[in-house]
């Protein structure tokens, strides 16, 4: 939206208003309103009010054009995820342990939300084979994480378990799970 406006003398007067792209019409479909939904949900639990944080306006209006475009919606939401925790400063490493800082080996990694990362097979082996990801799926969360244009190649979609690791790193970082997930997950991918 173009938004022109007159100074006045004690408020601004709007005297014009130009839509520039709107992707209405494609969010008002069930799965896409529902990733929506679930994308504005989680930026304002993380965000406080008033507080101006470009990044993450950039950030939302980039998927928000994504979503309307994509045929599974569902799948951008992890990228997302992962991206809005880089941008406010809470992503996991992705190459190192949470708890060690050692690297990863052949074996993957284990998810450790207490920690709010990925442990290593020493630090995390223990945790069972739900919390395992396998050394493709490590490859898999750096790729959803990377910025477009950086040394890792960036990958738009997650595998299910990279899902499952970040959906479980959003809600151990808001302390809930966020109520738009149950309605995402009533549609299918």
């Amino acid at each position: 939206m173009r938004v022109s406006l007159h100074r006045g003398r004690n408020l601004d007067v709007i005297t014009g208003v130009q839509m520039v792209r709107s992707h209405w019409h494609a969010l008002v479909q069930p799965g896409t309103f529902a990733a929506a939904s679930l994308l504005a949900e989680i930026v304002d639990a993380f965000c406080e009010l008033d507080l101006a944080l470009p990044e993450v306006y950039e950030l939302l209006g980039a998927a928000t054009a994504a979503l309307a475009a994509s045929a599974e919606p569902a799948s951008l939401v992890p990228r997302f995820e992962l991206r809005l925790l880089a941008a406010l400063g809470l992503a996991p490493p992705a190459d190192a342990c949470v708890r060690c800082s050692g690297a990863f080996n052949e074996h993957g990694a284990w998810l450790d939300v207490d920690s709010g990362g990925l442990a290593c097979e020493r630090c995390g082996g223990g945790r069972g084979d739900v919390n395992h990801l396998r050394s493709d799926d490590v490859a898999n969360f750096r790729a959803v994480g990377a910025e477009r244009g950086g040394p890792v190649r960036a990958a738009v979609t997650a595998t299910p378990r990279t899902a499952r690791a970040i959906d479980e790193l959003v809600t151990w970082h808001l302390g809930k799970r966020p109520k738009a997930r149950a309605l995402l997950d009533t549609f299918p991918a």
